[in-house]
């Protein structure tokens, strides 16, 4: 991969200030004072709220305290997606400190996945980052690790190390000079207006003719409505970490640089703020 080690330093530590308030129904001994957090952006929030948890349940009865989920103006928010993705897919046009809400108590079913334990999101990230191999390098990459890469690369994340991380996911970055590019690009498109998850499909970095494939040629074949204008004016906002990437940035270049730590370019369309 071509050596931008500050892209990728600047995607690892990326902070959003965050304030936690608990539900106002939640019943509480005491008042629940606010819990300021600086959130890594390419974590989970049950990987890094231990600390919330605790603020928030030392003021109320045990009994009242079953699963945490966590809801901003009304969405619950999913863990399993990467925290950035969340803030740029529901807030990234509001003012910081991001506020969001604390539950304990009806757990939403029906839009969570239960998260128990620290091991239910290693099993979920291993398993983004064994898909993303999948199409990058037809697995080869990550089937030939040893089972100590597979857990540096979840201790990386899990602790914050950006040089343990690295020096196992860099071979996962990498491909043979040949080819100019991974097989396929592991992305998944969000958008805020639809019910729909998100939209994935096989995508190659390299035309049939040899030159890159961009950002732009990526949304214009899966999700042309992200790119489309009225009256010359675009009414969306493409976003992958807090940033609006040019849409001529060869989508070779944003894979191996503003991936998420699972493999993943999370994209986000918004609707473009008005005012």
């Amino acid at each position: 991969m071509t050596d931008d080690k500050d892209v990728l330093r600047d995607v690892w530590f990326g902070r959003i200030p965050t304030c936690f308030t608990l539900y106002q129904d939640e019943i509480t001994e005491r008042e629940a004072e606010p819990y300021y957090l600086l959130l890594p952006r390419i974590s989970y929030l049950t990987l890094v709220t231990d600390k919330v948890k605790k603020h928030f349940q030392k003021v109320m009865r045990q009994e009242e305290v079953s699963e945490i989920w966590f809801e901003y103006e009304g969405t619950p928010l999913k863990w399993h997606y990467p925290i950035g993705l969340l803030f740029d897919l529901h807030a990234s046009n509001t003012a910081l400190p991001w506020s969001i809400t604390v539950h304990f108590k009806n757990f939403p079913e029906k839009d969570l996945l239960h998260c128990h334990s620290k091991d239910v999101i290693e099993a979920h990230f291993m398993a983004s980052i064994k898909e993303a191999d999948a199409l990058k390098h037809k697995s080869q990459v990550i089937n030939e690790m040893q089972k100590k890469d597979h857990k540096q690369l979840w201790m990386g994340l899990q602790n914050d190390k950006f040089e343990q991380f690295w020096a196992i996911n860099r071979k996962l970055m990498e491909y043979p000079p040949e080819d100019n590019g991974f097989r396929y690009i592991p992305f998944r498109i969000y958008q805020a207006t639809t019910e729909r998850p998100f939209i994935q499909k096989l995508f190659r970095p390299i035309a049939s003719g040899g030159q890159l494939h961009t950002l732009g040629d990526l949304l214009k074949d899966v999700c042309p409505s992200a790119i489309a204008s009225e009256d010359g004016e675009q009414k969306t906002q493409v976003m992958i970490h807090g940033i609006e990437p040019m849409l001529e940035t060869p989508i070779q270049w944003l894979s191996e640089h503003m991936s998420y730590p699972d493999n993943f370019l999370h994209i986000s369309i918004i609707p473009r703020p008005t005012d």
